[in-house]
Parts: C-alpha cells; structure tokens; sequence
C-alpha cells in the first residue's frame, strides 16, 4: 500500500530532489501548510527567515548569480506576494533562474473577496516564464517541478500559487520528480566559415576589441589566450567582471557610467567589436555606428538589437573564442594596443594614488584598498546600486575565484545586502561582503537581524555620504536643482550593534584601519559605516582632459575638481604609441 504524506511535504521533496538547499521567505496565514512541510523537512532544507519578502527574493536572487543554479523564495497571500515583486524582477533582468511559492487563501474562499484574497496570477505575469495556480493537491508536486524546469529553460523566474488548503491534503507519496533527466542543453558549436569569417574582419581591423560579457562565463583562459595571441584589449560589462581578472593588463574594465576611463576610451576608439555572449543597453553611446560588428550569441533574438552587425554568430561564446584562436595568426603588438595598455596603466596609477589618503571626509579609495587587502581568494562581492556601483566596478579587485555581483539590470537599491544572505547561506565557509551606499543599506537594514539569527559572518560596508550621489549627478548633468537627494545620517554601526551585530562608525583612516582589523575576527555579522565625502566619482563617460580638443578652461576646472593633473589624454597616448621605437 503506498504510504500517504501531505501534498506540501510532497512539494518540498520535489526542491530537495533539484538541488535547492536554501528557501528564503516570511510565514503568513495562507502559507501554514508549506510552513509545516519546511518544519517537518527542517534536516533536508535550510528555511531562511527574513524580515521582508523583498529581502528573501533579493536573497534567492543572490544565491542564483553566485552558483549559477535556482533560488527558492516565498510569500504569503497578498501583500507578502506584492513584496516579492522587486526581487523577482532583478533575477529576471539579471537572467537567473528563481522559483517563488505564493500564498493563497482556501479554495473554498477563492473568488468571495476573502480577507487578503486577491487574483495574483496577472501580478506575476510580467516577471515569470512561467506562473500557475495549482488547482489540486495532487497536481502540487508536479506543478513545482515543471516551474522548476521551466525557470532553467528560460533562466528566469518560476512562480506557483498555492491555495492554503491543498498543502495539507494528504496524496499518495509515489511522486518521482524530473530532477535526475535534467541535463544542461548543448550550446551550439561555432560554424567554421563563421569563424574564418569573423577572423578575416579581425585581422584587417586597426583598433579591434573584444567585448565581454556574461554568456563569456567560463571562458577565462581562453579569452586571454586569445587576446596574447592577438594583442587586442579586452572590455567587460558589469555583470561580466571577474570573468578576466581585473589585474589583466589588457583587461581595461567597463564602458558606460559604471566604467573606467580606458574602457570608455577603447570602446568609442575601436573601429571593429568582437561582442561576446551579452546584451549590453548602452552601445550606441560608446561604440561607433560605423564600426565593424561581430555579435557572438546563443540566442539569435539578440541579434542586431543594439548595433548594426557585420556577422552573426550563433555559438557557445567559450567555444567560439576557441575556435576563433585556433585560427587566428599570432599579430604583432599595435599602437593601439600598446596605447591601451599604457592607458590602464596611468588609470591604475591615478586610482592607487589616493589610497592611503587621510583626508576628511574619507575618499573611497583607501576603504577598497583594505577590502582587497582583506578579501580572501574566493570571497564574494555583493555590491549595491549607485555611486557605489561605479567604485565597486573600478576598485575591487576580482581575481583568482572572486565573486562580483549586482543589480546589473534592474538596478534596484537595497541589493547587497540581501544577495549577501543568499550567497552566505549557500557557501557559510566563504568570505562575503556586502557593500552599499547609505541609501540603499536603509532600505533593508532590518535584515541585519537576519544575518544575526544566523550567525552569518558577513562584512556590510556602509559608505555614507549623507546623498544620493548617482541621482545627484544627474540632477546636475541635466542642470536641476538638487531636490530629494539629500539624506541624514544615522550612525549605522550602532544601529547595527542595537540589531545583535558588531558595528563601527568611521570617520578617519586611522578608525578605518582599526576598524578593518577587528572585523577580521568577527563571530557573526559586522557592519562597518564609513563617512565618506559627497565628491562625485570622476565621470568618465565624459572626460574633459585634452586642452588640444576641448576648452582649455573647462580642462583646467575638470581636473582641479576631480584631482586629475595626472591623468593623460587618450589620443596622446596614442600619439606616443605610433612613435617608432628606437634602440638606446
């Protein structure tokens, strides 16, 4: 006789039979029965609660772009539903798969305006490759494990409804999930016209690039084979940092706002693009419309949605950088190269040059300096949305097995904070951080108590500049008065240490210093609330540098404001790279 268990029981099994460890998520009325399947399931899966649904989501989000596999997060019927909504959207932008398991009120009161009842599936509609009510207790198991197939197809979010009643019906416990048939689709392989194809562009090319983006993941070794072979630099997008070590030296960073001053320049300069796996928004302000294009992709859909492209190629971006260096011919260095490489190298200059700064209020600088001086070889970056996104991108230093991730497309504030959780919950052995401005810690700043409950090790860093600096600058860029940028401090270190975490407030080096080196031996959660100056990050996606092209006079008001007497013109560099070498 086939023994009976509850349908939510039968659900949660079906989870653990995909590998899912972690459920994020805050109880409510309408989801009793899934909380009693997790507490009679506690040995087998890891329930996370979270004071906020939108934190759970972020969390799940977090933990998918750390590992790469589905994140699970919950709500109850209503209003926890309504608060996933922000963390379901940043993993469908990001394109990382989530399941999300909805409360529902009884079937019985479904359609009578119960109390919280409202019709969730249109609210999920937007957010979900796939979204269903499941309409029978028995049909529970297998809708979950549909969802989850659904959401690694599409590497999106998969959400299921679940009447409260239906999880406690008791079904017959035979349900054999899908898990152990998943298997990874085959990426496709390159065409080997198109790769003869794409090198006969490259080779003619006079200043090429390779751009990298997060569909290149895994393909470290053999973009920097291909870039040794070639001598042609190398950008990546936001969500593509790590994937080269930062320290590359033909690595130059991003293009765009979040971005270095040698990756803006190589990108408006290159005459011919190898834009590899990504779908990056902002080509058409940095890439020149009359440069040569050759889109690498596995989703033909992408094609030509940004720029106009000399060839498409529908291949695995790893396989195809292999394949595209197997026949390519070793290329001597250019100028452009060269110009490019000394261009990383005076940035990298420039950057270390404020790094043991005194200065109050603090620069940023020296805070990166002792985050990479401390940051173990696997740590993981989770890194907020704002100002702080741009030193996040400029300063940490991603190399050996090093974790970078943020809100890359939805750019939602309060990010870092949860997908630390996810990420610590996941790997509790691994170094984590969560790095945020003060406008977006605030936001979810109670789930410190999160990290408390759990003992979780993570280092928060706060940088308070009492502003939205990102909003700031574009108020100013637009020529608007500021108006609601402004925020009051707080003392977020002793708010922490109210919370049950270690907490500093730090105003000078010397406090930083201090404060770096006892969090090195923290018990649990410690949140570091750096005072930093309101100085807007250099902009570089509209450099005022170069007195032979631009008003000597808004040169010199250029670089007295952002400290740049250092910083050397792109086309002097240049210049200097196409003098011939002479034999001293």
């Amino acid at each position: 006789m086939t023994e009976k268990i509850n349908a939510a029981d039968a659900m949660i099994k079906v989870l653990e039979d995909w590998g899912i460890h972690n459920i994020y998520g805050l109880p409510g009325g309408s989801f009793d029965s899934t909380m009693n399947a997790l507490y009679n399931r506690r040995h087998t899966i890891n329930y996370v609660q979270v004071r906020h649904e939108e934190v759970g989501a972020l969390a799940a989000a977090g933990e998918a772009k750390v590992t790469g596999r589905i994140g699970a997060t919950f709500g109850s019927a209503g209003p926890g539903a309504v608060h996933l909504l922000n963390g379901l959207y940043d993993a469908q932008y990001d394109n990382v798969p989530v399941l999300a398991l909805v409360g529902q009120v009884p079937t019985a009161a479904m359609n009578t305006n119960y109390f919280q009842e409202m019709n969730e599936n249109p609210m999920f509609a937007d957010v979900s490759v796939y979204n269903r009510t499941a309409m029978t207790a028995e049909q529970l198991p297998h809708v979950v494990d549909e969802a989850i197939r659904q959401a690694y197809k599409h590497n999106g979010v998969a959400v299921v409804t679940i009447p409260k009643d239906l999880g406690w019906t008791q079904i017959d416990d035979n349900y054999v999930s899908s898990a152990d048939l998943y298997q990874k689709p085959l990426l496709p392989d390159p065409d080997p016209d198109q790769v003869a194809a794409a090198w006969d562009i490259l080779k003619d090319a006079k200043k090429p690039i390779l751009y990298v983006g997060n569909g290149a993941r895994g393909a470290r070794d053999e973009i920097i084979a291909f870039s040794e072979k070639t001598h042609i630099p190398i950008i990546t997008t936001a969500l593509a940092k790590g994937i080269v070590p930062d320290d590359y030296k033909a690595n130059m960073g991003s293009a765009g706002r979040v971005a270095s001053k040698p990756g803006v320049e190589v990108a408006r300069g290159a005459d011919t693009v190898l834009f590899l796996g990504s779908d990056f928004p902002f080509q058409p302000y940095f890439i020149a419309s009359n440069a040569k294009y050759i889109q690498v992709d596995i989703d033909g859909s992408k094609f030509g949605r940004r720029h106009t492209v000399d060839l498409a190629v529908l291949a695995d971006a790893k396989k195809f950088i292999k394949a595209l260096s197997e026949k390519a011919d070793q290329l001597p260095e250019s100028a452009w190269y060269r110009a490019a490489l000394a261009n990383k190298e005076n940035w990298r200059e420039w950057m270390t040059s404020f790094e043991d700064d005194g200065s109050t209020p603090l620069r940023v600088e020296p805070i990166f300096k002792l985050i990479n001086e401390m940051a173990e070889k696997d740590a993981i970056f989770q890194v907020d949305v704002g100002n702080v996104t741009i030193n996040g991108m400029r300063y940490l230093k991603t190399n050996d097995d090093q974790v970078f991730t943020t809100s890359g497309w939805y750019a939602t504030m309060g990010y870092a904070l949860p997908a630390a959780i996810g990420a610590q919950a996941e790997f509790p052995d691994r170094q984590v951080w969560s790095i945020s401005g003060d406008g977006g810690f605030a936001m979810v700043m109670q789930d410190i108590l999160t990290q408390v409950k759990y003992h979780m090790p993570i280092i928060n860093v706060v940088l308070t500049n009492e502003s939205l600096g990102f909003i700031e600058a574009e108020q100013d860029d637009t020529q608007q008065p500021h108006s609601g940028v402004d925020l009051i401090d707080a003392d977020y270190g002793k708010a922490a240490e109210a919370l049950g975490a270690q907490g500093f407030e730090v105003h000078n080096l010397d406090e930083l210093k201090a404060a770096f080196a006892k969090a090195k031996d923290r018990k649990g959660p410690v949140v570091i609330d750096v005072k930093i100056s309101d100085l807007r990050p250099i902009p570089v996606e509209q450099l005022v540098l170069d007195k032979q092209t631009q008003d000597p006079a808004a040169v010199d008001a250029f670089v007295k404001k952002y400290h740049a007497e250092s910083l050397i013109p792109f086309r002097q560099l240049l210049e200097d790279a196409e003098k011939p070498v002479t034999n001293a």
